[in-house]
């Protein structure tokens, strides 16, 4: 199972989560209880993360990502409402 450490309002969480999860809906439900998220449908870009370590197990960015995030995604931002966490990743939240 993997590993999620998310870097966030000077802190650090670190918890493990099922294969395939997404943190949106984690948090949604309190499982995931760290992260701040908005819609969960790749609009309101609340959900936005850095990409530390760990995104090579990611999909690649689908077209919301691309129509929001544009050059952002070259620095390793990614919507989390739009990802599935399949191995150890580590991210940061502003």
């Amino acid at each position: 199972m993997p590993i999620v450490k998310l870097h966030h309002n000077g802190e650090l969480y670190q918890q493990e989560i099922a294969v395939n999860s997404n943190l949106v809906v984690l948090a949604g439900i309190k499982k995931f209880p760290y992260l701040k998220y908005g819609c969960g449908m790749g609009k309101c870009t609340k959900c936005t993360v850095k990409v530390l370590s760990g995104g090579g197990g990611l999909a690649e960015p689908n077209w919301k990502e691309k129509k929001i995030l544009n050059d952002k995604l070259d620095e390793g931002f990614r919507l989390c409402c739009q990802l599935y966490i399949q191995e150890d990743i580590e991210l940061r939240q502003e």
